[in-house]
């Protein structure tokens, strides 16, 4: 049985202390935020133990969960991976690509080191992976209403590096790609191609309604998911399609895909775990993470042209 730590007490942080409180895998949760309230109100509904420093918490765990703002994420991960400790960062790895660079080159031997893309986790991920055997084309929608939580990150880092990381790293590994982007602080679209697939990406902050949803064309099927509901649809191509008294007909098979609905961030942390436990690579590794950067930046620079 193994002990976790949190650094940073803020909504996402929250939660990982609220999954590791639950999970049979690891015995005390220790938390640290430099908002001593925030933590101690997190400690108070899930039974952790408040610490009074970064060094204090590292001496009494075996894996850290780092939850802090982005702009701290090298500085507190070079200082935690430094002491020995296991690490999950949450995503993005680090405020810039040449930070993350040179976090990998700090990692020693027999750390795991991990980077938090909780959607990689979503059961439908691996579901679509395993039915979409040529995808023609594939596009993500991820809208947000707008919110005060992200202050650090731009609409790219903060939501379409979810995608981005599917796309690239689940769908697509080592593939050549190029792309083209629009956009602003708050809306980004890209359209481009990896291998012979083209790809769209759409996310937005000024959305009314909250979107997760992913799409993809093949020869004779279209297959639909929704991150929120870990729901997939299936579209056979119509056995009947044709105008009647100038109306159009189609007659479509539609198969709904069975998933086993699950909490994504109780999946990561426990994949965290055993893999900390194992001393095996986690499955979203420091490489990853920093070429989902190093996309998120390219993205960015095509939108100023």
């Amino acid at each position: 049985m193994r002990d976790a730590g949190v650094i940073g007490c803020g909504v996402m942080g929250r939660n990982h202390v609220r999954v590791y409180s639950e999970l049979k895998e690891v015995g005390t949760t220790y938390v640290f935020d430099l908002d001593t309230k925030s933590a101690e109100e997190v400690a108070a509904y899930t039974g952790a133990e408040v610490c009074s420093s970064i060094e204090e918490l590292l001496r009494k765990v075996d894996l850290v969960s780092l939850a802090v703002p982005t702009r701290f994420h090298f500085e507190t991960a070079k200082q935690v991976i430094g002491s020995g400790v296991h690490t999950l960062i949450e995503k993005p790895i680090c405020g810039t690509a040449t930070e993350a660079e040179k976090l990998i080159q700090e990692i020693p031997e027999g750390i795991v080191v991990g980077v938090g893309h909780i959607e990689r986790f979503n059961p439908i991920v691996p579901e679509i992976r395993r039915i979409a055997t040529a995808p023609q084309y594939v596009a993500f929608h991820r809208h947000n209403p707008a919110s005060g939580r992200i202050t650090d990150a731009s609409i790219v880092e903060d939501l379409m590096i979810h995608d981005i990381d599917i796309l690239f790293n689940a769908f697509f590994p080592d593939q050549e790609y190029s792309f083209s982007a629009r956009g602003n602080g708050d809306i980004a679209l890209v359209l481009g191609s990896v291998d012979t697939t083209s790809f769209y990406l759409s996310a937005s902050r000024k959305s009314a309604k909250k979107i997760r949803s992913i799409y993809i064309e093949e020869e004779e099927r279209t297959i639909e998911g929704d991150f929120m509901t870990q729901e997939i649809f299936v579209y056979r191509k119509p056995e009947t399609y044709d105008q009647t008294n100038g109306l159009y007909r189609q007659e479509n098979i539609i198969e709904k895909v069975l998933v086993n609905k699950v909490e994504p961030l109780k999946v990561e942390l426990q994949a965290f775990v055993r893999a900390a436990h194992d001393g095996k690579p986690f499955e979203v590794t420091p490489e990853q993470g920093l070429l989902n950067l190093q996309i998120c930046e390219e993205v960015m620079e095509e939108m100023k042209r």
